[in-house]
């Protein structure tokens, strides 16, 4: 068992808590590379780039994520970081987000995996580092759905306004809608579930390459939902929050797929790829800046074996802590 844990500060970083996350867990890849069992449902992910950088993805993606880490710390966002484990290889582990989640009113949930090779993310370590340092009430475990061969891949699934207690879904392979709805019955969620394509056509595989919920905006790429688009948008309008849009270009560079943090002093960041960040203009960053300092670090390689970027790699711990 390798865990490392990182404290420091703790008394400057304020309590999480339904506006957003000022604690993530993230998993520090020790196999990292282009996984097969999950390509026939991601069309994120790039074969031929995987191909190409098979033999340095591991080496890169360390980086990548060491560095994006490094950037998270000074700006006073507490990082609990758990290395994954040669064995059992798990190429994905760097997405913790799609197993666990934590919420405000101390439930910790793990969710039905459709790759047989990411239910190994699954640990119990990592939910005892968690549950020390942090007070966990409740456990819901919906894995038992895996038998029937449906899934919810967490907040990848799932795009969550912890504020007033929405999931935004898109149904895909990954995403299905009994296992949305006992999320909801277990969680008091309201499900908004809808359906949304790529620009081939393509079932989107998880929602949070598409849309993100902060504090106070939503940034959305609304061409990617043809048919239930005024469902979204009156769901995000009532909750008084600014909607902000992409395009599909912007989607494909993972414009969508970006996390509201909380910092030292209570700032607000909103944590996005090097990718995400260029493919803005600067009507979009403005309107983003308006709210949120934004951070952006290189994860190129991270991107295009895996299929999914700084959102994914991180698992908000909106938990109370433990004196």
């Amino acid at each position: 068992m390798h865990l490392t844990e990182n404290y420091k500060n703790l008394s400057s970083t304020p309590l999480s808590g339904a506006r957003g996350a000022s604690t993530i867990l993230m998993i520090r890849p020790v196999n990292f590379n282009f996984n097969e069992q999950t390509a026939t449902s991601n069309a994120f992910q790039n074969v031929e780039f995987g191909k190409a950088n098979a033999s340095k993805a591991q080496e890169t993606a360390l980086l990548e994520f060491d560095t994006i880490v490094g950037k998270l710390r000074d700006i006073g966002v507490n990082v609990i970081i758990v290395e994954d484990t040669l064995e059992p290889r798990t190429p994905d582990s760097i997405f913790p987000n799609n197993w666990i989640s934590f919420h405000e009113d101390g439930t910790l949930v793990t969710y039905p995996m459709q790759a047989e090779n990411r239910r190994l993310e699954r640990r119990e370590d990592i939910i005892q580092l968690i549950e020390r340092q942090f007070i966990i009430r409740r456990k819901v475990d919906l894995t038992f759905f895996e038998k029937d061969k449906i899934y919810l891949e967490g907040t990848g699934s799932m795009v969550l306004d912890r504020q007033n207690k929405i999931a935004y879904a898109c149904i895909s392979p990954r995403t299905d809608s009994k296992v949305l709805n006992s999320f909801g019955l277990e969680t008091g969620y309201k499900i908004i579930e809808f359906d949304a394509i790529d620009g081939a056509g393509r079932a989107i595989y998880h929602t949070n390459v598409l849309m993100c919920v902060a504090k106070e905006f939503v940034v959305i790429c609304l061409d990617s939902i043809p048919n239930e688009r005024l469902k979204v948008v009156e769901s995000i309008t009532n909750s008084g929050k600014e909607i902000i849009e992409i395009t599909l270009e912007q989607m494909n560079q993972f414009a969508g797929n970006m996390l509201e943090v909380f910092g030292a002093n209570s700032s607000q960041y909103l944590v996005m790829s090097s990718s995400a960040y260029y493919s803005l203009n600067k009507n979009q960053l403005e309107k983003l800046e308006k709210y949120s300092k934004i951070v952006h670090s290189d994860l190129s390689m991270i991107e295009g074996n895996g299929g999914g970027s700084a959102r994914c790699m991180m698992a908000e711990v909106c938990l109370e802590r433990r004196d």
